[in-house]
């Protein structure tokens, strides 16, 4: 069993994470709430999850968080239209909802401030959430190439 005040150090550490990945507010927004830590063998951060669902997990080999779906429906809420967001046109999104590959032929608009290998959430033309992925290329490349992965998705919300 987790010590209250490891568990609070656990908790101050992910926010300080997500508020530095996301910017200001996001690591309130994302872990709040009934908040658990699954740690690794070496007593380091593995996963958060709230109430059972895992929101985000950390990443070992540069300490910065992947979000899941449900993680990616709290940044959503919170941040406004175009924040970390990778909009597709409609032809699309039915693929991209199941977990497909999000290329940049299909890229309508993008976060002006994202760069090759952030974490972004997958929307539609609606704002409606698709998916969840890392971007392999910067909003400019995005939105002026005609071909290759613009954003491999990690989670679809089908």
């Amino acid at each position: 069993m987790m010590k209250e005040e490891e568990k609070k150090n656990l908790l101050k550490k992910a926010r300080i994470i997500a508020d530095y990945q996301f910017s200001a507010g996001a690591g309130e927004i994302l872990f709040s709430g009934s908040i658990e830590f699954i740690l690794s063998r070496t007593r380091r951060i593995a996963q958060i999850e709230e109430n059972g669902k895992r929101i985000a997990t950390l990443r070992s080999f540069d300490g910065l968080l992947t979000l899941s779906i449900e993680g990616a429906k709290k940044l959503h809420r919170f941040f406004k239209y175009p924040g970390q967001r990778v909009v597709m046109n409609e032809e699309s999104s039915e693929f991209i909802r199941e977990g497909g590959t999000a290329f940049c032929k299909h890229v309508i608009d993008a976060d002006p401030e994202i760069r090759a290998y952030d974490e972004v959430i997958l929307v539609d033309e609606k704002d409606k959430l698709l998916a969840t992925g890392k971007a392999m290329l910067s909003c400019e490349e995005m939105k002026i190439f005609d071909h290759g992965v613009a954003v491999k998705v990690r989670y679809g919300i089908a």
